[in-house]
């Protein structure tokens, strides 16, 4: 916490002039000048906003300054996966500048920005055609304004790392905009340019320095947790026994007192409702206000969750699903399966349960949060969705939502867990009741597992239909968990076709491209879990369980059918109809996931003769959602010992068709650490609910993969033109199913829980 410099040590740094981070290479976290900005696509009449004569900026998202340095405006969070680099590439190869010159700013909360989030693997997707105009702009623009200057025609120019040539004339883009060019661009011109064609492109799909490597492997990159300001104090807080409708009765703080540093203790009072019977201790440091904390005695009226368990959460989802009233269905082409069971020749139906899932990122929860000079609210953390937190903290601080700012820092790990903002509301309600004291609130690690939203607890049962030949005829999918979606932002909930709302992050994948006839996908909210801790978005999100059922499911449906795993799933894979797919992402549809599983196969050696209790499974899926589909199979190769019931992957092999590979170290380092992430999930993660709190609370019972247990990771990536897809979760999603698979195969038992612990394999086997 002590990296930035401040007043005291001489650099005259003030509140005021509080810089969120250093920076050394190419990248900082701070704020453009917004009085520059040149095109703000968020403006009611779309007009470009006024630039100034030594900054060019033909676009919201760069500008050029005299020195022909780019700096490339990063509205998405920086949590490891490199979204700076891959973003500011896109625009670069498009503007034709010199990568030495590029840099990256990751910016602050402003309104102009838009819709502010970092998740669901959109960032390099959604950035795509954005980036690419605003890089074409600004080549556009200094191609004519040389080609002006040298009174040639402008189709006689063309731009190349960072300069313009026509004939034995150069000039670079910083003596361009020394001399001045002020050329803007209205959105429907952004929208005509022509961009370079794919095979022109230079920088994407090439290796290229991560511009903000150097300050993450010399240590200098500054994370929320080391944010630090004049006269901060510190705060930490008292949890109360429920999430949900506790109210502090009394505080005795008398013990505390006699800890150096100590100040006070104050029990929140919330108008968001986000923190419900919080006490935060207030020191003059982290450790006096931890040591305080612990001495302070807090009396609460508990909320109503104060005995539900794992177990009552997956019973109530069972109640919930046989109410075949309750619940959206989703629109499928043709969810009319009633009539196609009842004249079935067989049927075969499983359920799949998945336990809670924690984030249990490295970094734990913190916010610095203080009102400026100007009345502002400050909020130093890091964060992956500025627009979903700004208004709750606005309901907090009941001021308006211009009146407070998220600044934006690293991120130690998120995955999800920094979706949600509430971490941020304690430390805003500690400094409003100091009259916007600088508070710097801070969480322990059991703190931070406990106030987690989690991947909730699921509950999946799953049918089908086949005829007399055994040819699959309908297929049906129940599922049940929390709700995240409608807990904290129900305004993104869509309906189904029979108008309920449902959240589409609870039941992604469910709705899959495989041709099984008629087919129904019911999503149901169980409100127990919702109104016991508060569900949550964890890497993958509603993939990383509906996969697991899926492409478990389709396995036993393979083998009921005494068809191949692999050549059933490639036999319902046609690229027919609404699997066919369209649009630049999801074009080619169920081929393209047909062609990944065939690569995973070919990767793997499908079908090798392996030693006793060896086995290799396969699974495919297509990432998250169907609009923007990341192609992914994966194989694994697993030895089971029948004796202590544990599962050794030897082998995980990655197919991944994600169209353009902007990013190739990026996105082999993305599918690396998501496959792993779904290895840990299937074996190792998961905790359960125990009298409304989480049973495990630090990694000694915590137990994610470790080094040691990580098996031989491949990754290919399919090459083709089709703009990009997702890659920070996909492959998370097919390797639970694909490891249940391979065990089946191995010894011949078959898990419909994850994770899949000793206990379980052992307890298969006595069944």
């Amino acid at each position: 916490m002590s990296r930035l410099p401040n007043k005291d040590n001489g650099t005259g740094l003030t509140r005021r002039g509080f810089l969120v981070a250093m920076t050394a290479a190419g990248v900082s976290f701070g704020f453009p000048r917004v009085a520059f900005a040149a095109m703000d696509p968020a403006t009611d009449d779309g007009q470009p906003l006024p630039n100034a004569a030594s900054v060019y900026e033909p676009s919201l998202w760069y500008s050029i300054d005299s020195a022909g340095k780019v700096k490339v405006n990063i509205i998405r969070a920086e949590m490891g996966q490199h979204v700076g680099t891959s973003i500011a590439r896109i625009l670069a190869d498009e503007l034709e500048a010199d990568w030495d010159d590029v840099e990256i700013i990751h910016v602050d909360s402003h309104k102009k920005w838009g819709l502010m989030v970092t998740g669901g693997s959109w960032s390099v997707s959604q950035s795509w055609d954005i980036y690419r105009q605003a890089g074409a702009a600004g080549r556009t623009a200094l191609i004519e304004a040389a080609a002006n200057l040298w009174g040639v025609p402008k189709r006689l120019c063309h731009a190349s790392k960072g300069q313009v040539i026509c004939g034995k004339k150069t000039i670079s883009y910083g003596e361009l905009i020394a001399q001045g060019v002020n050329r803007q661009f209205t959105e429907a011109e952004l929208k005509s340019l022509e961009l370079k064609p794919n095979q022109e492109l230079k920088l994407i799909g090439q290796q290229v320095r991560g511009l903000d490597i150097n300050n993450k492997t010399t240590g200098q990159t500054v994370f929320g947790i080391d944010a630090k300001i004049d006269g901060m104090v510190f705060a930490a807080p008292i949890l109360p026994p429920t999430r949900y409708g506790s109210k502090v009765l009394s505080v005795d703080d008398s013990a505390a007192k006699a800890v150096k540093g100590y100040q006070q203790t104050l029990t929140l009072a919330d108008p968001s409702n986000t923190v419900p019977g919080w006490a935060v201790v207030i020191a003059s440091s982290y450790y006096a206000a931890k040591k305080a904390s612990e001495l302070v005695k807090v009396e609460w009226q508990a909320g109503a969750a104060t005995k539900v368990s794992e177990a009552d959460i997956i019973n109530h989802g069972r109640e919930l699903l046989k109410d075949a009233s309750k619940g959206a269905i989703l629109d499928t082409g043709d969810s009319n399966t009633e009539p196609v069971f009842a004249q079935a020749a067989s049927t075969i139906e499983h359920e799949y349960i998945t336990d809670t899932v924690l984030h249990a990122q490295m970094e734990p929860l913190n916010a610095l949060v203080f009102q400026n000079e100007d009345g502002v609210w400050e909020v130093h953390s890091g964060c992956q969705w500025q627009s979903l937190t700004l208004p709750v903290l606005s309901a907090a601080l009941q001021v308006p939502e211009d009146q407070v700012v998220i600044k934006a820092y690293m991120l130690g790990g998120g995955f999800g867990r920094r979706l949600n903002g509430d971490y941020t509301i304690p430390a805003a309600l500690a400094s409003k009741a100091l009259g916007g004291k600088p508070v710097k609130l801070v969480f322990t690690r059991e703190q931070d597992l406990e106030f987690d939203s989690p991947r909730s607890a699921s509950l999946q049962q799953l049918k089908m239909a086949f005829d007399a030949n055994k040819q699959v005829i309908a297929m049906e999918h129940h599922a049940t968990a929390g709700w995240p979606t409608e807990v904290m932002i129900p305004v993104f909930m869509p309906k189904g076709t029979n108008d309920q709302p449902y959240d589409p992050f609870a039941i992604a994948g469910a709705d899959h491209w495989y041709s099984v006839g008629a087919q129904k996908v019911r999503a149901v909210s169980n409100d127990l879990a919702n109104d016991t801790f508060r569900p949550g978005w964890l890497r993958s999100v509603s993939p990383g369980w509906v996969g697991f059922a899926v492409e478990s499911f389709i396995d036993e449906a393979a083998h009921h059918t005494g068809t191949d795993p692999l050549a059933f799933r490639l036999e319902h894979l046609k690229a027919e109809g609404r699997n066919a797919g369209s649009g630049p992402i999801a074009s080619g549809g169920a081929g393209r996931q047909a062609a990944v599983l065939k690569k995973a196969a070919e990767m793997i050696g499908y079908g090798k003769q392996l030693p006793k209790d060896s086995g290799i499974g396969i699974a495919s899926t297509f990432g998250q959602e169907r609009n923007m589909p990341t192609w992914v199979a994966v194989a694994v190769q697993v030895k089971v010992e029948r004796d202590t019931g544990l599962v050794h992957v030897e082998k995980l092999h990655v197919a991944v068709d994600a169209g353009i590979i902007v990013d190739p170290n990026g996105a082999e380092a993305q599918c690396q650490g998501a496959a792993l992430w779904g290895l840990s999930m299937a074996l190792y993660e998961g905790t359960k609910l125990v009298n409304g709190k989480f049973r495990d609370l630090n990694f000694d019972t915590y137990t994610p993969l470790r080094i040691g247990q990580t098996p031989e990771v491949k990754v290919e990536f399919i090459k083709n033109d089709y703009a990009p897809a997702g890659l920070g979760e996909p492959a998370v999603t097919p390797v639970a199913p694909a490891i249940a698979n391979a065990i089946y195969n191995a010894v011949g038992v078959r898990l419909r829980k994850i994770p899949m612990t000793p206990d379980d394999v052992k307890a298969a086997f006595k069944a």
